[in-house]
């Protein structure tokens, strides 16, 4: 059997320059990839940071949005609908999003697995992150 390790998460979005400021400025990523599809008027941006954590953006003019008002919601609707970020202290983490043009969607609380905290926050665009903080 293959080793199978995550890679990357992509978003459609509907503008990329501000997608790669706001997860550069809020969750410290940096750009590592740019590139457009000539003719089809897809930009690309793949933005990556600490611990392997990847984001492919993909803009394309006429695109629709997706919003989920919140989990619950989003759990509603086979198919991706948030995804998560291990962060060591939940409350910085939180604040910095929020500082950059995050929505909190679910405020700080303990998950029902033990030694879990997390929070949602809906980026610029809407797309659903989830924060998560291992306590033990």
């Amino acid at each position: 059997m293959s080793t199978v390790t995550f890679d990357h998460i992509g978003l459609s979005v509907a503008d990329l320059d501000r997608q790669c400021r706001f997860y550069a400025a809020a969750f410290g990523l940096h750009e590592t990839h740019r590139d457009e599809i000539p003719g089809a008027g897809i930009r690309i941006a793949l933005l990556s940071g600490p611990g392997a954590v990847a984001v492919e953006f993909t803009e394309r003019a006429g695109s629709v949005p997706q919003h989920f008002s919140g989990p619950l919601e989003g759990a509603g609707v086979q198919g991706y609908f948030h995804w998560a970020l291990t962060v060591d202290d939940l409350e910085a983490a939180l604040g910095a999003a929020v500082a950059h043009g995050a929505r909190v969607v679910s405020p700080p609380a303990r998950a029902r697995r033990p030694g879990i905290g997390f929070a949602y926050v809906a980026d610029p665009e809407g797309n659903l992150i989830e924060l998560i903080q291992h306590t033990h």
